[in-house]
C-alpha cells in the first residue's frame, strides 16, 4: 500500500464504500455530501435568502448538484477560488413518465436509457429502485427500495446461438425494460402505488418522480491482496467523496490564500445543459453572489474570477490489460499510480502547460505519484466538465481524475490507494 504526507490514508478508500452504498442517485449523493459538511461546521443558505460575508463554511444544494465554499478570516471582495469540481450523475436507466408496462405475462418498468450505459453490465443484477419523489403538496423526499425489485433478464445462449460469436446486441427499447413481478393486467403493476404503500403515503399522493432502477450489490475491495475496489457509480462519485474530503478539511484553517469551492454537478453524461449542470448558472451565480457579499463590486468579481483556477476530477482509463492497444502506446495510467493529468490538445480536456504545473505543485505537495493520460490519436476523446467551466467563467481549468477500468458499467473497478491519493491531491490544491 501507497502513502503519501496529505491526511487521507486507506481509511479514506474504507469511507467511499459507505459513500457509494448511501448514494444510489444524484439525490442522494448530495444529501449524503451535505450531512457531511454539515457535520464539518458547514451551514446551508438558501438561494432565495440574502447572503453575508461571514467567515466560515457554506453551502447550497439544487437537486443533484452541490456548490460548497469556505471564506477564511481576512478574505477579501477579491481573493480568488480555488475549486475542485465533480459530477453526480452515472449512466443508467431511469422510469419514465408511465411506469407501468407488461408483456406476455410478466409485469415491466418502463426505463429510458441515461447516459452512455454499458448495457450488458445491467443484464441479470438485483435492482433496487432510488430517487425523489414530489408529492401532492409541493414537498419532496428521497426513496431508496435497497432489496431486489427488477431485473432486466438476458436471453438464453439456447435462443441466441450465435451471441459468443457474433456478440450481443441490444435494442434499446425492447431489450432493456426490467421485470418486476407476474400478471396479465398491465394496471397490476403500479409502481408509483407500491412506492406509496413502502412508504405509508396515501394512493394518489405522488405527482412526480425521478427514479432509477440500481445494482445492489455492495461495494468491495476485491483482489488477492484487496489492492482494487469494485463498486457502483465510481464514474463521478469517487471524485465527489474525494472533494467532500477535501474541502471539510482544509475547513479547519483559519487563514488561506484562496477561498476553497466543492462543485459538483448534474446531468454531465448528457451534456450538462441543465440548471444543475456545468453549463448552466448555478457556479457562477455562487460565486458572483460571494463576491457581492464580501462588499465586492463587478471589478472585485473579474479580479477574482482572473486568479481562480478549478480542477475538475472525474474519472479516466486506465490501461486495459485485455485491450492495450486501445491506448496510447506512450501513455499508459495504471491503477494505484496516483491521479492522472488528462490531455487533449483539441480542448475536450481543459488542461494546458500552466495547468500542468499547479497540478504537479499539488500532488509534490501531497506527496501523492501522478501519471497522464492523452488518448490514442485512432480513438475518440470522451469530455468533461472542465472545458466547460474554463469556457463558460473564463476559469483557468485543469482537467484529472482517478483511472478506473469498466467505466460506465453497473459495476467499476480502480486501484485501493487511489482514492485517497486523490483526495490528498485535492487537498493539496485547495490549500494552496
Amino acid at each position: 500500500m501507497s502513502t503519501s504526507t496529505g491526511p487521507f490514508d486507506r481509511g479514506h478508500t474504507d469511507d467511499l464504500l459507505t459513500f457509494l452504498a448511501a448514494s444510489p442517485t444524484p439525490y442522494h449523493a448530495v444529501a449524503t455530501a451535505a450531512a457531511r459538511l454539515e457535520k464539518a461546521g458547514f451551514k446551508q443558505v438558501a438561494e432565495t435568502d440574502a447572503w453575508d460575508g461571514e467567515t466560515g463554511g457554506k453551502y447550497v444544494t439544487r437537486g443533484g448538484a452541490i456548490i460548497a465554499w469556505y471564506v477564511p478570516r481576512g478574505a477579501q471582495p477579491h481573493t480568488p477560488y480555488r475549486i475542485v469540481g465533480a459530477h453526480t450523475d452515472s449512466p443508467n436507466l431511469r422510469v419514465k413518465p408511465q411506469p407501468d408496462m407488461g408483456s406476455n405475462g410478466w409485469r415491466q418498468v418502463a426505463v429510458e436509457i441515461y447516459g452512455g450505459p454499458l448495457l450488458n453490465s445491467w443484464l441479470d443484477r438485483d435492482l433496487g429502485l432510488a430517487g425523489r419523489i414530489t408529492l401532492r403538496d409541493g414537498s419532496e423526499r428521497l426513496i431508496d427500495i435497497d432489496r431486489p425489485l427488477l431485473r432486466v433478464p438476458q436471453l438464453a445462449v439456447h435462443l441466441d446461438r450465435g451471441v459468443n460469436v457474433d456478440g450481443l446486441k441490444l435494442d434499446k427499447q425492447r431489450h432493456m425494460q426490467p421485470i418486476w413481478g407476474l400478471g396479465s393486467d398491465v394496471d397490476e403493476g403500479d409502481l408509483l402505488g407500491f412506492v406509496e404503500d413502502e412508504y405509508g403515503l396515501e394512493r394518489g399522493s405522488i405527482t412526480g418522480w425521478d427514479l432509477m432502477p440500481y445494482a445492489i450489490e455492495a461495494p468491495a475491495y476485491l483482489g488477492r491482496d484487496k489492492e482494487l475496489v469494485a463498486g457502483p457509480r465510481m464514474d463521478n462519485l469517487l471524485s465527489v467523496h474525494a472533494c467532500t474530503a477535501a474541502l471539510t478539511e482544509v475547513g479547519k484553517r483559519d487563514e488561506l490564500p484562496y477561498i476553497p469551492v466543492f462543485a459538483a454537478f448534474d446531468h454531465e453524461e448528457n451534456g450538462s445543459q441543465s440548471d444543475t449542470g456545468a453549463d448552466g448558472p448555478l457556479l457562477g451565480n455562487v460565486l458572483e453572489r460571494s463576491v457581492f457579499a464580501r462588499g465586492g463590486s463587478l471589478e472585485d468579481r473579474a479580479r477574482a474570477f482572473a486568479g481562480t483556477v478549478c480542477l475538475s476530477s472525474d474519472t479516466g482509463h486506465a490501461v486495459h490489460p485485455n485491450y492495450a492497444e486501445r491506448h496510447d502506446p506512450t501513455h499508459h495510467p495504471r491503477a494505484n499510480g496516483g491521479p492522472i493529468l488528462k490531455v487533449n490538445v483539441n480542448n475536450r480536456y481543459a488542461t494546458d502547460g500552466v495547468g500542468r504545473s499547479v497540478f504537479v505543485a499539488a500532488c509534490e505537495k501531497a506527496g501523492v505519484p501522478y501519471q497522464a493520460f492523452v488518448s490514442n490519436n485512432a480513438m475518440p476523446c470522451g469530455t468533461t466538465i472542465g472545458p466547460i467551466t474554463a469556457a463558460r467563467h473564463g476559469i483557468k481549468t485543469v482537467d484529472i481524475g482517478a483511472a478506473i477500468l469498466s467505466m460506465h458499467s453497473v459495476r467499476e473497478l480502480c486501484g485501493a490507494d487511489d482514492p485517497f491519493h486523490l483526495a490528498n491531491a485535492l487537498w493539496a490544491f485547495l490549500e494552496g
